[in-house]
């Protein structure tokens, strides 16, 4: 058994992180710390476990294995590292970090102190993502060439534990980046997932085309991100994140093939379809992808215990989400530049 801190006691803890370390057997949750301290004490009385005064507090209790960090973007690195040191395995939400010295650091803590530290990159898990992996890697549908991959819903003034249009999604100085960061980030490790190649090259737009604050004033932080990824391998495709459909979300993903094209969660119906060259049609059917307004088990809390519990090293670690920080560091020079920026 595995005591957990939650460090953030926000929707993304409330609605996926607690529940699920409630649910698996081998996770008692501890202890809480949030900024607002009522909310903390809410859940110690639901789920159990006690409140502490600051992050620092609950990390010097060593009766605690492991922590979430689900606080805002701008102290993922701060309160990672120092978990890292004082002795915790570290599941961190996306974005990694702010800035790639930050990852970096971020890395290399958990290189250090042998601790894990695990990335939420919860695409990854989701059964038609895993699936598809299987078949591209069965060679389905040939050599890739190019591919498009969306993710875009309403924004997050509905899904913040503090919803209206003043959440600090919008703020710069919390967030740091708007749907790169919140979407983009999900979508570009999707994609070297899928593919098993790494981004080499970005050419990007970044820009805040609709969404306005409470005052009227539009938000501080990229609402929509448009990006052409080159991969190392040679494949080229777009990747699309906004915070600006007011339709149904869009988590799709198409490939195009020499041998087929490869649709997935592009079809209402069936999560993956293949149409091959011959024009056959084939569906594999999964799951459907969670959404903000149908919550399902993301799988990232099993995945993490099941490091813990066989001390394996996570997969979605600290190093792999570097790659994807990366492209989307390059994604905002080029946005700013105006050039294709190519990733050393």
């Amino acid at each position: 058994m595995f005591n957990i801190g939650i460090i953030g006691c926000g929707k993304i803890a409330q609605v996926r992180h607690i529940p699920e370390y409630a649910e698996n057997p081998d996770a008692r949750l501890w202890g809480y710390y949030d900024l607002n301290q009522e909310r903390a004490k809410e859940l110690a009385e639901k789920y159990g476990g006690r409140v502490y005064g600051s992050y620092e507090e609950l990390l010097e209790d060593k009766d605690i294995d492991a922590v979430s960090v689900c606080a805002a973007n701008h102290v993922h690195a701060e309160i990672t590292v120092a978990a890292l040191k004082a002795g915790k395995h570290v599941l961190c939400e996306k974005p990694m970090a702010m800035e790639l010295s930050q990852c970096e650091a971020m890395a290399e803590a958990a290189r250090e102190t042998g601790k894990f530290l695990m990335i939420g990159h919860n695409q990854r898990l989701v059964k038609a993502h895993a699936e598809a992996k299987k078949l591209i890697e069965s060679g389905l549908i040939g050599r890739i060439i190019t591919f498009k991959t969306n993710f875009a819903h309403g924004g997050p003034e509905t899904w913040s534990i503090d919803p209206g249009k003043n959440v600090w999604f919008f703020d710069k100085t919390r967030a740091v980046m708007g749907a790169m960061a919140d979407l983009g980030i999900h979508k570009t490790d999707l994609i070297q997932y899928l593919t098993g190649s790494k981004i080499s090259e970005v050419t990007a737009y970044l820009g805040t085309l609709d969404k306005k604050d409470g005052e009227g004033n539009f938000i501080s932080v990229d609402d929509n991100a448009i990006c052409i990824y080159k991969l190392e391998n040679g494949t080229v495709g777009t990747m699309t994140a906004s915070w600006t459909c007011c339709g149904k979300e869009d988590n799709s993903t198409v490939l195009y093939g020499t041998e087929g094209v490869m649709k997935i969660y592009a079809d209402p119906l069936h999560s993956i379809v293949v149409e091959g060259r011959d024009r056959t049609v084939t569906y594999y059917d999964t799951d459907q992808i969670q959404t903000n307004e149908n919550q399902t088990r993301s799988g990232v809390i099993d995945v993490f215990m099941k490091c813990l519990t066989t001390n394996t090293p996570p997969q979605i670690s600290g190093e792999e989400a570097l790659a994807a920080m990366k492209a989307v560091f390059a994604a905002v020079e080029s946005s700013e530049t105006g050039k294709t920026v190519k990733i050393s």
